[in-house]
């Protein structure tokens, strides 16, 4: 069902795996797609696999500055004429002994991760106050619950927890929805690269593991959608876990 008919949807991180798909399952659901991400080739690929027939426009953008954040947002704006739907799905992970953290390593996983939702969010308010639209923002399981060698990627991720859940309360009576996605472990080309540091305690190790295999990149997508979806009209402020009971007990 084409439930995104007449709705724009700009979608950053959208040249693998998460925001790939979700650009996908967004174009499926009859929604116009501007995809953004430092990626080119990636988005390019992403834009040639788009149902036949799909409104879309990639542009190639750097979360990490703020001026790129506005561009991006002016571009999808001038390109289809309003904004309905932000995902902000750009991010990487960091996985190291914290006392291994280097200001630079640091700077970059705070700056991509975190500064980047900022910026896009502060951008595109203006334009989904005035199409009464939504946000949805990806945080992780490791926003919910501590995590051995993941303390800057939970810095990060709580961050955009808790900013989502301040702008839900901030803007949800002028009409603008905002949630976030706190997915587990996803099969992904991002952490298909994945690797634990040396000397990692597996007993910590093992508490990252669900319980059952990971999921697919398609299953967050369609989470992204339905809260994206004017079906998830009552819905805001949420954190919607996708993790195979990782952070139930």
């Amino acid at each position: 069902m084409q439930t995104l008919n007449d709705h724009v949807a700009l979608v950053t991180g959208a040249a693998s795996g998460i925001g790939r798909a979700t650009a996908l399952r967004l174009a499926d659901a009859g929604a116009a797609v501007f995809l953004a991400d430092i990626d080119v080739d990636g988005l390019q690929q992403t834009a040639a696999s788009l149902p036949t027939g799909s409104r879309s426009e990639v542009m190639a953008l750097d979360v990490t500055d703020s001026a790129a954040c506005d561009a991006v947002v002016e571009a999808c704006v001038n390109t289809f004429g309003k904004l309905d739907i932000l995902c902000n799905i750009a991010g990487i992970p960091l996985c190291e002994h914290m006392t291994e953290i280097t200001d630079a390593q640091w700077r970059r996983a705070t700056s991509i991760n975190l500064d980047g939702v900022f910026f896009m969010c502060r951008a595109a308010m203006p334009h989904l106050l005035s199409s009464k639209g939504n946000i949805v923002n990806m945080s992780s399981s490791a926003g919910l619950v501590g995590q051995a060698y993941n303390s800057a990627y939970c810095a990060t991720k709580a961050g955009v927890l808790m900013f989502s859940k301040a702008l839900a309360m901030e803007y949800g009576k002028q009409g603008v929805r905002v949630n976030a996605v706190c997915p587990g472990f996803v099969k992904t080309p991002l952490t298909a690269a994945f690797s634990m540091p040396e000397g990692a305690d597996m007993d910590l190790v093992g508490k990252l593991m669900p319980l059952s295999e990971g999921a697919e990149a398609e299953e967050i997508a369609d989470a992204v959608a339905y809260l994206a979806s004017p079906a998830a009209r009552f819905v805001n402020g949420i954190a919607l876990p996708i993790d195979g009971a990782q952070t139930a007990g």
